[in-house]
């Protein structure tokens, strides 16, 4: 069973281990998360997570309000928003169906607010898994767009695409 909590400070050693693996430079290679701080730091527009599995940490989810966020990372964006940041830690645990459930997770947590219209992720152009692994969720490609010079395909999860027929 994968449960989400809180990261907190105490993460800190996991997620710059985390941070070394070559699957996560691979799938988000120019970000510095400046662990020491933004662990410490808890704004109303971000909630950072690790997805345990029966206890032991295997995943980080970071879900944002693109809107609010203070950086505008993702440019203009409409808000009831969200964005979705995901990535498993060990290369273990890669391909046995935990990114799909800390996504499920994730997706139900944006939706919780019913003032929430859509999930935006943003993975690389040339991560063509990652295309198939968020359209088999329900995502829908939007735009091809350049986020501090990388290039990454937009996609986005509409609320009605959760809602049957």
């Amino acid at each position: 069973m994968i449960e989400l909590r809180t990261a907190t400070i105490e993460d800190l050693d996991l997620l710059i281990y985390w941070d070394q693996k070559q699957h996560v430079i691979d799938s988000d290679p120019d970000d510095d998360w400046n662990w020491e701080v933004e662990l410490n730091t808890y704004p109303e527009w971000r909630e950072q997570l690790v997805a345990e599995l029966e206890g032991e940490p295997i995943g980080f989810i970071q879900i944002i309000d693109p809107h609010n966020e203070e950086t505008h990372y993702w440019g203009n964006v409409e808000s009831n928003k969200r964005a979705i940041d995901i990535w498993i830690g060990r290369r273990k645990n890669l391909n046995r169906g935990y990114g799909t459930k800390m996504m499920h997770l994730a997706i139900e947590r944006c939706f919780k607010n019913p003032a929430v219209k859509g999930i935006l992720v943003d993975p690389l152009n040339t991560n063509i898994k990652a295309h198939r692994f968020y359209e088999r969720l329900g995502f829908e490609f939007v735009e091809e767009k350049e986020f501090n010079e990388t290039a990454c395909y937009v996609f986005e999860l509409k609320r009605r695409a959760l809602l049957p027929g």
